[in-house]
């Protein structure tokens, strides 16, 4: 029942269904057993992604380029690896990995040899998600990472959009960071708008764009209408997280990332930038993200 192209790789568990576009290695169809979509469908009039690896960065950077040493490399809004063709490196009936590497045009941006290898897996009512960033190079590698699902709001199960929330794991009590007309992080930090564990999803809360959570607590939510099934979104290693639509737009992204948008004034080395971590020669950094459906 899917209309998708026909070079997206597709699995099952029986309890879920999901089709990988190689391009990006992007999950660009999640649907349940009945074939209900629980996944953003990409309409480009509203929002082209689905569910975006975000590499080497997250978010913008400062002037459009970040300095390594005595040079200066351009990269736009969360980096090339949401726009680039990942190799298919295995495929199972429930599970496929894909990989990228350095090309001519990676290395004009970012002069390093990574190896970036995203593992999909769906197991019952699961679907995990397993991104490695490797260096392969001899030099230190800088780079962030972020995931960027955008599920449906309304969830398909006849609850009204306003009746969605996001119930975190662990009080959120920390100040929540906001993003500037350039995508860059302003200094200020304001009231969380979590109530006792709970964010009450309002187009209000996004007419600021993307609200930052930089001192996250917890290691999953449930995002779902008032009653019937919902989804658990874990991410065991995320450092921060975003949460974000278009006002009026029928998704929601919740965001693990292990990096954040520029603030307007860094103009540091790149391995300086807050949100990097840096990679030893042959070493790796793992982020994982999970998705549950739950039933009602």
């Amino acid at each position: 029942m899917s209309d998708s192209p026909r070079a997206w790789t597709s699995i099952s568990s029986g309890e879920l269904s999901a089709e990988i576009d190689p391009r990006g290695a992007q999950l660009s169809v999640l649907r349940d057993r009945e074939g209900r979509d629980l996944l953003w469908n990409g309409d480009a009039a509203v929002w082209a992604g689905r569910a975006p690896l975000l590499f080497p960065i997250v978010g913008v950077l400062a002037g459009g380029s970040y300095r390594l040493g005595s040079n200066r490399y351009p990269l736009s809004r969360h980096g090339f690896a949401r726009d680039k063709q990942f190799t298919l490196e295995t495929v199972e009936p429930a599970a496929a990995s894909f990989v990228l590497r350095p090309d001519a045009s990676t290395l004009a941006v970012y002069p390093f040899q990574f190896e970036l290898r995203a593992h999909y897996q769906l197991d019952g009512a699961t679907m995990s998600v397993s991104t490695e960033i490797r260096n392969r190079g001899d030099a230190d590698m800088p780079a962030s990472f972020g995931y960027h699902p955008g599920f449906r709001w309304p969830l398909p199960y006849g609850e009204a959009r306003a009746s969605h929330v996001v119930q975190f794991e662990s009080d959120e009590p920390g100040t929540v960071r906001r993003i500037d007309s350039d995508g860059l992080l302003t200094p200020d930090r304001y009231p969380t708008p979590i109530t006792n564990r709970v964010l009450a999803l309002t187009d209000s809360l996004f007419q600021d764009d993307v609200l930052i959570l930089d001192r996250v607590k917890s290691r999953s939510v449930i995002y779902g209408g008032s009653t019937g099934p919902k989804l658990r979104i874990g991410f065991p290693d995320a450092v921060y997280l975003g949460l974000w639509t278009k006002p009026g737009a029928p998704f929601i992204c919740i965001e693990p990332w292990h990096g954040v948008t520029d603030s307007r004034d860094f103009a540091g080395d790149f391995m300086e930038k807050p949100g990097v971590f840096v990679l030893k020669s042959g070493t790796a950094l793992t982020a994982k993200m999970d998705i549950t459906l739950l039933k009602g």
